[in-house]
């Protein structure tokens, strides 16, 4: 009788325990965009890492691509409740949700945790005559019409165009951002002396500027960057700072163990070797942040955003 009531009472306690990291299951990651880019990417690797490290299994990644992400954040928003979905995202979708109207945003959803991000350069030919961020600008006043290239209009790039533009005293919705949908053609366009600067991640033109054939003015960082030798926009007099960061974030309707178990979970990523070896190898940048610290750094970012979009002009 008595083994019956400490068996009874073990199962009643197993039953109102809060989830733990430890026993994730059947997990499922959102990459709000088509197989192959940066959030699908990052949705791919944290599904190795969870699986790998025993933090939770299985876990699937699928794509609902569309409209800066804002196609899948309906979806996440429609599956309120459901503590098994996450969905990666990023500053592209804060800019997105308000330069596409989306009807929901991110104060309906459940923030899990900021992971890793990725700062911006700008260049220009090895052959143009700016040799500094300070001859580009002084340039870019006497001539606001000087053509940068970028990622999607309201996308990072165009945002760091912004923001440099008001350091540089341009006023940010006379000057001349030409949007490109990819990497690749942004690279095309300021090699091919189509443009004057172009702006994306280090990463996509780090090849470009160790071969040589891109000159590095500035980077978007607060600080020097490790093995990125570029000076900080920040130390030449311009005070801009900005990471396309990535992020994950859950649907609303959570109890407050179930959004803990998955904090936990991103935490065991994050403290991982396997994680800090693998953002290593893909040059990422170790932005993280859990917990109510990035539920309220979305709000400040939200309104940051805006601000920047209101600047250029993508939004009222």
């Amino acid at each position: 009788m008595k083994k019956t009531a400490i068996l009874a009472a073990s199962a009643l306690l197993t039953l109102a325990a809060p989830a733990t990291a430890q026993n994730l299951s059947n997990l499922r990651i959102m990459a709000p965009a088509s197989p192959g880019g940066g959030w699908d990417q990052t949705s791919r690797t944290i599904q190795t890492v969870l699986q790998n490290q025993g933090i939770a299994k299985p876990v699937q990644v699928f794509n609902v691509p569309g409209a800066g992400g804002t196609i899948g954040l309906a979806q996440l928003y429609n599956s309120k409740g459901d503590s098994n979905l996450l969905m990666t995202m990023g500053l592209v979708m804060v800019g997105a949700i308000q330069t596409n109207s989306s009807k929901v945003d991110l104060s309906r959803v459940t923030p899990i945790a900021r992971l890793t991000g990725e700062y911006e350069v700008i260049v220009v030919p090895t052959s143009s005559p700016y040799k500094t961020l300070g001859d580009l600008a002084a340039a870019w006043k006497a001539n606001p019409s000087l053509p940068f290239a970028g990622g999607s209009a309201g996308g990072t790039d165009h945002m760091l165009v912004g923001l440099f533009a008001k350091a540089a005293g341009v006023d940010p919705r006379k000057m001349n951002y030409v949007p490109f949908s990819g990497g690749g053609e942004t690279l095309a366009a300021v090699l091919g002396n189509q443009v004057t600067a172009a702006v994306a991640g280090y990463g996509e033109f780090e090849a470009q500027i160790k071969a040589g054939k891109l000159r590095a003015l500035g980077i978007s960082a607060p600080k020097a960057q490790p093995g990125i030798p570029v000076a900080t926009m920040k130390s030449q007099g311009f005070n801009v700072d900005l990471a396309n960061w990535r992020g994950i974030v859950a649907p609303p309707g959570l109890s407050s163990s179930e959004k803990g178990a998955l904090v936990a979970a991103m935490d065991k990523l994050h403290a991982s070797k396997e994680w800090k070896d693998t953002i290593k190898t893909r040059n990422w940048t170790d932005l993280y942040m859990s917990g109510s610290k990035f539920d309220v750094f979305l709000k400040l970012e939200a309104t940051r955003t805006r601000e920047i979009l209101k600047d250029i002009g993508l939004v009222k």
